[in-house]
């Protein structure tokens, strides 16, 4: 995967649980996991302004991009 999330890594930094954030931001338990762990295949601009303004944090800070093995060969 060339996304990477790191939520868990800033929620870590916060002491927060998954559920304190999920309901802080209006998002399901089930979503927010799934989000979590890069399960979804894209994320509101609204969602993203919420889990900043909950973790106090940037949207680069959520995100991050690493190059697969293929495209770091050259085949990608």
């Amino acid at each position: 995967m060339a996304i990477v999330t790191n939520i868990d890594v800033m929620m870590a930094k916060k002491k927060m649980s998954l559920k304190e954030l999920a309901e802080r931001i209006g998002m399901s338990n089930t979503n927010l996991s799934l989000l979590k762990n890069g399960k979804v295949h894209g994320v509101r601009y609204r969602t993203m302004e919420a889990l900043c303004r909950e973790l106090d944090c940037q949207p680069g800070d959520l995100f991050e991009y690493r190059a697969d093995e293929e495209e770091e060969r050259g085949q990608g």
